[in-house]
């Protein structure tokens, strides 16, 4: 088979890419392992930025978002049994966030693909990726019982963290980056409409909690756990209990509810680069993972979707291939500094095992700064709803 470009995932990265190529009118192919079902249902990422949303709004596929989403102004940093709210639109000209789940995105664009026949092929398993360097690039996959080679002019890695994408670059061509965190998060999903108006940020001492939420009936929480964490230990009372000591604030009310599902979710930070290596592209989990603390993953992954998608129009319409020289270049330095914000928010929230009371001290100092100066909030607010993409 021939195609444009061959897209290995169909997650929100490679079903975004997919979709604004396929506006352009640019064939291509999205290869996915596993059953639309897995896909459609996985839980992930839920708040969108500005940017996010403003190219699925653009691109047509922003309608059910916008009727079902919840847009939020703001967030609540909560320390010290004290809530600080820091406002988004006063501080960034207007932007804000839309809380609608990863699962949603990716359900709105498989749609759209089947309307407009876009081909994604589920239970295709790509296993090798072949002659990246010249014009030509050849995906080899297993498909309804029989292999198959993809001939394309563009390969686009979308496949995660653990893809073949980023294993099939040579050795030596990469250069990696990475930190380990001690803590991971403890999440659940509850039949039980939110307490809160917005998300609030816990620090305590016992530990980071975060109230979030996927729809005005479900809501999301976490909470900071060791990263060898038995989920066994934590049944539902005692994940309910300690919801509530650590948003722990006078007058306010921690409501329970039915959990659905609970997961322990380990933090790292991770870039490779350069996301490119002759026509073989890496796009957003193939390339760096943050930690979920500053709601960046998916966006990262729709910004990179976005920029690779108007490199191959433009070289696609105008044979000018600039665009997909500098991709790299252009989307690592949105990718750092989202890397640097999560960095940030979770080393001021979170409780590291090993530091002592003055390291504590000096996480609340920098929340108090934050509650108090301008400046301060409007540095946390503007990385919050996202900086342009370019």
């Amino acid at each position: 088979m021939r195609t444009s470009v061959g897209i290995i995932g169909a997650g929100p990265a490679g079903l975004l890419l997919a979709h604004l190529l396929r506006q352009a009118g640019i064939d291509n192919v999205v290869l996915e392992n596993r059953t639309r079902a897995y896909v459609e249902h996985r839980q992930r990422a839920g708040v969108l930025e500005q940017n996010t949303v403003d190219v699925l709004r653009a691109s047509g596929a922003g309608e059910r978002m916008d009727r079902v989403g919840l847009r939020h102004d703001g967030i609540e940093l909560r320390f010290a049994r004290e809530a600080h709210r820091v406002d988004f639109p006063t501080r960034t000209g207007g932007r804000s966030v839309m809380v609608y789940a990863q699962t949603e995105v990716v359900k709105d664009l498989i749609q759209l693909a089947q309307q407009r026949d876009g081909r994604v092929l589920f239970e295709a398993e790509a296993f090798a990726i072949e002659h990246t360097e010249t014009l030509r690039p050849v995906i080899r996959y297993r498909h309804e019982g029989a292999e198959h080679a993809l001939e394309c002019d563009v390969v686009a890695a979308c496949d995660g963290f653990h893809g073949i994408g980023r294993r099939s670059v040579p050795p030596g061509r990469l250069n990696t980056y990475e930190r380990e965190y001690p803590f991971a998060w403890l999440g659940i999903l509850a039949d039980v409409p939110p307490s809160c108006d917005e998300l609030i940020y816990a620090n305590h001492e016992r530990g980071f909690a975060l109230h979030s939420m996927r729809s005005p009936h479900v809501s999301r929480l976490y909470l900071q756990v060791a990263p060898d964490e038995d989920l066994n230990a934590w049944p539902d009372e005692r994940i309910w209990a300690e919801l509530d000591t650590r948003f722990e604030l006078p007058g306010w009310r921690l409501e329970r509810g039915r959990i659905t599902e609970k997961g322990i979710t380990p933090m790292r930070s991770f870039v490779a680069e350069p996301l490119r290596h002759g026509r073989l592209f890496l796009v957003g989990d193939a390339a760096h993972i943050v930690p979920p603390t500053g709601a960046k993953g998916l966006n990262l992954a729709a910004a990179d979707a976005t920029l690779l998608a108007a490199a191959i129009i433009r070289a696609h319409d105008k044979g000018d291939e600039s665009l997909l020289d500098a991709y790299s270049d252009t989307a690592l330095r949105r990718v750092w500094r989202a890397e640097h914000f999560s960095y940030f928010m979770t080393t001021m929230l979170h409780r590291d095992p090993r530091q002592d009371e003055f390291a504590h001290r000096l996480q609340l100092s920098n929340l108090h700064y934050i509650a108090a100066s301008d400046a301060a909030a409007a540095s946390l607010a503007e990385n919050y709803v996202g900086l342009p993409v370019v």
